[in-house]
């Protein structure tokens, strides 16, 4: 039978450019090395690499069985890292996702109160758009990440913690429309306008409002990067939406306009989302409590203009 030993060794073999490099790396003689591939091909009925003078190279059959040891081989480090914690002080690594706009109001105040309440944890904030960290939560990247949308997340376990609602923003000296600058701005008037806006995440929300009120945007940028998008548009180049709190500094500064959107009124939900098919350490179950304490928190105190469900 396959052992955790052989799936390290063969880890050890994947992540090498040969079988002697790897067997060095281990501190295994390259003999005994093959032979544990070997035995492994004859347990499984596969091929799991091809063998030449200049290296190794994983077959279809490889790659799928590297996936599978990862999970195996990380899933028991976990186990072993949890039960030496039981009864002792919570530590160890936690990778934690945000969107930029999330980023904005969470990230620094989640750092400080982990820091401040458990100081053996150590936290690895990574900011990206949604689509990357679905994958990221996904393959083990990060272990807790906020979301917008739990469409085609799969296995992926989500808490709704709170809805957004979604402003119109403008330059303040390029109100394009004949209402008073900041007034509320049916959808169907932002037709017309020059709207730059990210190809993700928000914008599948934006879409689908539009699409159950017959409304189609005219799309000028498409920009995967949220400042830069504030920055087009509170030169006059265009115009956006957003949650308020992805904006709040270019509004705090005069730089940008908003105004409510209605008929439809449109709301965004975020998700505090988890991988239940990985084993969660308790550093990463601490994290996640403390995390839905510190945006309750910062709803409630009004730093995060949200609704908390």
């Amino acid at each position: 039978m396959i052992d955790i030993r052989q799936l390290r060794y063969f880890l050890a073999i994947a992540d090498a450019p040969s079988i002697s490099a790897a067997a060095q790396t281990i501190g295994v003689a390259q003999p005994s090395l093959s032979q544990h591939v070997q035995r492994m091909e004859e347990e499984l009925g596969v091929k799991l690499m091809d063998r030449s003078p200049r290296g190794t190279l994983l077959t279809q059959e490889g790659h799928v069985f590297v996936e599978h040891a990862r999970r195996i081989c990380d899933s028991l480090d976990r186990c072993v890292a949890d039960m030496r914690e039981l009864g002792g002080v919570v530590r160890g690594r936690v990778g934690f996702g945000m969107p930029p706009s999330c980023s904005m109001v969470m990230s620094v105040p989640l750092a400080e109160t982990v820091r401040l309440e458990l100081p053996e944890v150590r936290l690895r904030a990574a900011e990206a758009m949604s689509g990357y960290l679905k994958t990221w939560i996904e393959d083990g990247t990060v272990d807790i990440g906020f979301l917008y949308d739990l469409t085609d997340v799969g296995q992926l376990r989500g808490t709704h913690v709170m809805d957004e609602e979604l402003f119109f923003y403008s330059a303040p000296d390029a109100w394009p429309l004949d209402t008073p600058p900041g007034a509320p701005v049916p959808l169907a008037d932002l037709q017309p306008l020059d709207m730059i806006l990210t190809s993700n995440g928000l914008r599948n929300t934006i879409e689908s409002y539009c699409g159950k009120h017959g409304i189609k945007l005219k799309v000028v940028v498409e920009m995967d990067a949220m400042t830069q998008i504030k920055e087009l548009v509170a030169r006059g180049s265009g115009y956006t939406i957003f949650a308020p709190v992805a904006a709040q500094d270019y509004v705090r500064r005069g730089e940008l306009l908003r105004a409510p959107i209605v008929a439809p009124k449109m709301m965004r939900p975020v998700y505090l989302v988890t991988n239940p098919a990985r084993v969660a350490t308790r550093a990463c179950r601490a994290v996640e409590q403390l995390t839905l304490d510190v945006a309750r928190e910062l709803v409630k105190r009004g730093i995060w203009e949200a609704s908390l469900v």
